[in-house]
């Protein structure tokens, strides 16, 4: 049998946020707040969102000299204060390597918000994989901690 060309993965994050759940959301939702922990720093080339369903949003960046990275997302579905499920595609240069599908959930609780991210992938010829796009996103969920704590 031949070697499959793509790999599948879900991973699952799980966060807390000493904010309430209309302050975390709206860092996802408004787009100058959303660029200060997801888009911010020199390898950044372009950030651009259009925060409704079926809206879309581009990031270019670059990981290392090679040709830059680029991440185009669609919103699927929003319920505000509550749920964001958007797609998005993962490219080098010209080569798409991944798509996945991911939903944030946002879930009040004693501490402020419970925030669920879920991450369904396709990763394609040398692609990162998903452990390597996990600690992405957990590193981003990082960043995203020192956005709403401000």
């Amino acid at each position: 049998m031949n070697k499959r060309s793509v790999t599948h993965a879900t991973f699952v994050i799980e966060r807390s946020y000493p904010a309430a759940p209309e302050r975390v959301f709206a860092a996802f939702a408004d787009p100058a707040k959303k660029r200060r922990w997801f888009a911010e720093g020199p390898q950044i080339e372009e950030f651009e969102m259009e925060f409704q369903v079926g809206g879309r949003e581009r990031k270019r960046f670059h990981f290392t000299q090679g040709p830059a990275c680029t991440n185009d997302a669609i919103y699927l579905d929003i319920v505000p204060h509550r749920r964001i499920v958007f797609a998005y595609t993962m490219a080098m240069g010209e080569v798409r390597f991944s798509s996945s599908q991911a939903t944030v959930e946002f879930i009040a609780s004693e501490r402020g918000t419970d925030l669920i991210f879920t991450d369904q992938g396709a990763y394609f010829e040398g692609a990162d994989g998903p452990q390597v796009r996990e600690a992405g996103w957990g590193k981003l969920l990082e960043q995203l901690a020192s956005a709403v704590a401000k």
